[in-house]
């Protein structure tokens, strides 16, 4: 499995985005994007093919 947690820390820092904006584009809640960077919870299969989407677009 891959490690969202890692992943969502680069993405942000790549696209220079905060946590509030990248829940705002992945339609989600500021804190469940603190959850999932913080390892307490995992982004569902739906918002994973979200995140890997965005990876691969900005070649992350």
């Amino acid at each position: 499995m891959r490690d969202y947690k890692k992943l969502l820390i680069r993405l942000r820092a790549k696209l220079n985005l905060s946590q509030e904006k990248l829940a705002i584009l992945l339609k989600v809640s500021f804190a469940t994007i603190n959850r999932w960077e913080n390892g307490i919870s995992e982004p569902s299969k739906i918002h994973m093919v979200q995140i890997d989407e965005l990876l691969k677009k900005h070649k992350i």
